[in-house]
């Protein structure tokens, strides 16, 4: 029994592959284990590692979280508190319409100053850009010859006047000696006609007279008009003749002066209309080329007849007294043609109009010191005013400074412009001791 049993277990045993065990180094096994433990030291590194990355992504999201509590307890606490503005109340009053245009300024006379005689211009009694008026005496030419020219004129007027008596008694002679058929009718007719000749030299040698004179006027150089003086074209000594093209001097008339200029064609019926009202004239303002300042106010003097085509406007002149003589000749102004006024009109100011793509808008302070986005009409601006035809009420205050920090419902506290700015308060700041107050 015991032989059968060992025989098949024998025979799997010779049948099944064997494994070859083979030796192990001797130098392997020290480098493996030291390779376990070293990574078994890694371990707790990577773990820590971990563990700091995590605390700072915490910490982050902790700070993070904190700021944006912090940003939003700030905007709400800043919301609450008031913004400091500046605004001014709705008012109820007129505004111009006005044209404007580009003009010339233009005087109403300019005369060059020529002598009438020819001959030394003796003196100069005038200074370069002096005002002088209409008949005062500019220069002198030497009147010497003129005045022999009188002389000679009288002396033959007086020759010619001896010898036209002596002619009239020989005429009454001959009258008589006719009657008595003492000579003949020829003789009286000659004698008569000789009368006649020299009644005719007597005035060739009046007029004679009266061209010495006029010389002798014309030699005393006058202003012919009222006006300034320009540079003096002829020095004293020369020689002048009445034929020079450059004269003496040019004057110019300063006051009353003149400004033409343009307007579009368009708007020329507008203006004839206000013209045609019974006794009213149009009142027309010349401000300087920034239109800053007002230099002069004057009238509307005319329209041209006719409109340019090239341009499609027409010519207007209007006339100033200028007695400040603030505008000059060939001085380019700005003309600003006052055509009709609206009465009774909301005016606000013009920089409290805001506008954005969609609307026109205005910041208007609601009773509880809250502002609200009001959609304006703006019917005209005129300078720092503007007129609103709808969207704001007579005396409701509108913002015109720190509109930039605005929203609807946001709380305000306003100051007039140019006043100490509120506090976050709602009280006024007060300029320290000794410090420059602000002008209202």
């Amino acid at each position: 029994m015991t032989t059968k049993t060992d025989a098949p277990i024998a025979r799997d045993e010779a049948l099944a592959p064997r494994e070859e065990v083979l030796p192990q180094r001797a130098s392997e096994a020290p480098g493996r284990i030291e390779a376990a433990e070293h990574r078994g030291r890694k371990w707790p590194w990577l773990v820590g590692i971990g563990v700091a990355i995590l605390l700072a992504i915490l910490f982050s999201t902790r700070a993070s979280q904190q700021k944006k509590e912090q940003a939003a307890a700030a905007k709400k606490e800043a919301a609450s508190r008031p913004v400091p503005v500046s605004g001014v109340p709705a008012k109820t009053g007129d505004i111009g319409v006005y044209l404007s245009g580009l003009g010339t300024v233009t005087a109403i006379n300019t005369v060059t100053v020529r002598s009438r005689v020819d001959g030394e211009l003796l003196k100069v009694h005038f200074k370069e850009g002096q005002i002088v008026k209409e008949g005062e005496l500019l220069a002198e030419i030497d009147p010497r010859p003129f005045q022999v020219q009188l002389m000679q004129a009288e002396g033959q007027k007086s020759k010619d006047e001896a010898t036209l008596a002596n002619a009239r008694v020989d005429l009454a002679r001959y009258e008589t000696l006719v009657k008595e058929d003492s000579i003949a009718r020829q003789q009286l007719d000659t004698q008569a006609a000789t009368v006649r000749q020299l009644e005719a030299s007597i005035k060739s040698d009046q007029a004679q007279i009266e061209s010495a004179k006029l010389n002798l006027v014309y030699s005393r150089i006058t202003a012919p008009i009222s006006g300034q003086v320009g540079l003096r074209l002829v020095d004293q000594g020369n020689i002048v003749h009445a034929a020079d093209p450059n004269g003496l001097v040019v004057l110019t008339q300063l006051q009353p002066i003149t400004v033409v200029f343009t307007i579009p064609a368009d708007r020329l019926p507008q203006v004839l209309q206000q013209m045609r009202a019974a006794g009213k004239e149009l009142e027309v303002d010349a401000y300087d080329r920034d239109l800053k300042n007002k230099l002069a106010v004057g009238t509307v003097l005319a329209v041209d007849n006719q409109i340019d085509p090239t341009t499609g406007t027409v010519k207007i002149k209007a006339t100033f007294s200028n007695e400040n003589s603030a505008l000059y000749p060939n001085q380019f102004v700005n003309a600003r043609l006052l055509v009709d006024t609206l009465k009774g009109a909301t005016l606000i100011p013009a920089a409290a109009v805001q506008r954005s793509p969609q609307s026109t808008f205005v910041y208007a302070v609601k009773p509880d010191s809250t502002v609200d986005m009001r959609q304006v009409d703006v019917a005209l601006t005129e300078g720092d005013e503007t007129a609103i035809r709808k969207g704001v009420s007579p005396g409701e205050v509108v913002i015109v400074e720190g509109v930039d920090k605005l929203q609807p419902g946001t709380k305000v506290a306003v100051a007039a412009p140019g006043a100490p700015p509120p506090r976050q308060d709602g009280s006024r700041e007060t300029p320290r001791e000794g410090a420059p107050r602000k002008k209202a």
